[in-house]
C-alpha cells in the first residue's frame, strides 16, 4: 500500500507566548487502504492535530504531504474531509441527494458528473434508498453515513472521523464500522479521532497521542496486549480477568470474534 499522507515535525501553539506547544513534532504516515485509530486522553491534541491537517488551523513548523506533494491551506481542504460528533451540524440540503450535492454545487460541477458522483457516494454508505429522505428524520448512524457521502462525492485522499461514534446506539455503530472497512477496502485512507477502545480494536493501526506528541504507533493487538497503560477493549478485558481466576486463557491479545469462537471451543 502506498503512503497517502505523511505529516512531518508537525507543531502548533494556541498562545505563541508559550513555550510549550499543543502539538509537538509529530510525525507519522498513513497509507491507502488503512484504517488508522488516534486515541489519547482530552487534552492531548487530537483535535487540533485533525483541525491542522485539513487546513482550519495554520500549522507554525512542518509539512503536510499528499501523495508525496507538500499541501496548501486550499489543498488540505480539497483532499482531506472530516466527519465531526454531531452530523446535523454539517447538513444544509433539504433532502439526502441535495446535501451529499452541495459541496459539489459550491464547485460548480456539471449536473452529469454530480449526479453520477452523488449515487456512487450514497451507494458506498448504503444509504441510496435514502436520496430523497429528510436527513433530520434519519437515525444517528443513518446521518453519519450521510455525512460520509457528502465528503466521498468530493473524492478526497484522506476521511478524518473526529469522534464520529460518540452520539450514536450500539447497532449504529456496527452499522458505521461496517462501512468504514468496506470504504478502506475500496482503498480509502481512514484516520478515526477516538476515546473508544472498541472502535480503535477494529482499526489496522493505532497511535496513541500524548501532551501534544504521538508517543506509539503499533497495532491494536501488540498496542492491547502490551501497554497497561491503556484502558483495554472488553474481550481484551475479559481475557485478562479470566486469567486472574487461573483460568486457561490464551497467552495472547484477541478480538471479539475470536474470543467468542474460544469460548465456543472451551466449553
Amino acid at each position: 500500500m502506498g503512503i497517502v499522507l505523511e505529516v512531518k515535525g508537525l507543531s502548533f501553539r494556541y498562545d505563541k507566548r508559550q513555550d510549550r506547544g499543543n502539538v509537538m513534532d509529530v510525525s507519522f504516515q498513513l497509507r491507502e487502504g488503512e484504517w488508522t485509530a488516534l486515541i489519547g486522553h482530552n487534552g492531548s491534541g487530537k483535535s487540533t492535530l485533525a483541525n491542522l491537517l485539513v487546513g482550519l488551523l495554520q500549522l507554525d513548523e512542518g509539512k503536510i504531504k499528499l501523495n508525496g506533494s507538500v499541501t496548501k491551506k486550499e489543498q488540505s481542504f480539497e483532499h482531506i474531509g472530516i466527519i465531526f460528533q454531531n452530523p446535523e451540524n454539517q447538513f444544509i440540503g433539504t433532502t439526502v441527494e441535495d446535501d451529499v450535492a452541495f459541496g459539489l454545487e459550491n464547485i460548480n460541477m456539471s449536473y452529469e458528473e454530480m449526479r453520477e458522483r452523488v449515487d456512487k457516494a450514497l451507494l458506498d454508505v448504503d444509504m441510496l434508498d435514502y436520496r430523497m429522505a429528510d436527513p433530520s428524520q434519519l437515525s444517528g448512524g443513518q446521518k453519519q453515513r450521510v455525512a460520509i457521502a457528502g465528503m466521498l462525492a468530493l473524492e478526497p485522499k484522506v476521511l478524518i472521523l473526529d469522534e464520529a461514534f460518540v452520539m450514536l446506539d450500539p447497532r449504529s455503530r456496527k452499522e458505521l464500522m461496517a462501512t468504514i472497512r468496506k470504504l478502506t477496502n475500496k482503498g480509502m485512507t481512514i484516520l478515526s479521532i477516538t476515546h473508544d477502545m472498541e472502535e480503535a480494536a477494529h482499526a489496522d493501526k493505532v497511535m496513541v497521542m500524548e501532551r501534544g506528541r504521538i508517543k506509539t504507533v503499533d497495532s491494536p493487538s501488540q498496542l492491547f496486549f502490551s501497554d497497561s497503560t491503556l484502558e483495554k477493549p472488553f474481550a481484551e478485558k475479559l481475557r485478562e480477568a479470566l486469567k486472574s481466576r487461573k483460568r486457561k486463557v490464551p497467552d495472547k491479545y484477541m478480538t471479539e470474534e475470536e474470543m467468542v469462537l474460544w469460548i465456543c471451543k472451551s466449553n
